[in-house]
């Protein structure tokens, strides 16, 4: 049996949690999320505790059981503390500002680059520099700064562009000027 999907979902104080055929929905502080479960699950709430059950035991349902119970989890836990995920933005004029709903971005373009933030995402700029986006819903926000990144992705040579705040960059060694 899966050691992650026989685990129990607590049900944190604040969060309301119902179950809906194979449609899971949360609700909290910092919005509602919905999740729909995979053929063969099933949910149950038992008081301040969610359980996510599979019907048998074939090989489909076996992998999927894990991944159910965890992406229920990811959306409990959204609801009520919410994630956060922190670029950083590198190279001598690149900055970044909030325009309304977009983030206005100087990335060494001849133009600026607006990037339009998903509904559910917010953003912090602090510095110009530091980019802080904010969310309930785990995989929208993964998803939303991974196109931030990919709008200038970091250089190998001068680790210049955006990149995750907790990314360590390889950097490689250029051209030797000279060398006989």
């Amino acid at each position: 049996m899966s050691r992650i999907g026989k685990k129990p979902i607590p049900i944190p104080d604040g969060v309301k949690v119902s179950v809906d055929g194979n449609l899971v929905r949360a609700e909290g502080p910092k919005g509602k999320l919905a999740q729909p479960l995979s053929v063969g699950m099933t949910a149950k709430v038992d008081g301040k505790v969610l359980t996510i059950a599979r019907g048998d035991d074939s090989r489909t349902a076996r992998a999927l059981h894990g991944l159910c119970r965890s992406l229920v989890a990811n959306m409990v836990h959204g609801v009520k503390d919410g994630y956060e995920k922190k670029l950083e933005i590198v190279g001598i004029g690149y900055r970044a500002q909030m325009q309304g709903k977009n983030i206005q971005l100087a990335l060494g373009y001849s133009h600026p680059v607006i990037f339009p933030l998903p509904e559910g995402i917010t953003a912090e700029i602090e510095k110009q520099v530091a980019v802080t986006l904010k969310g309930a819903d785990k995989a929208l926000l993964g998803q939303t700064a991974a196109k931030l990144r990919a709008l200038r992705k970091p250089d190998p040579y001068k680790g210049k562009g955006i990149k995750y705040a907790d990314e360590f960059i390889r950097r490689k060694v250029g051209k030797k000027a000279g060398a006989k």
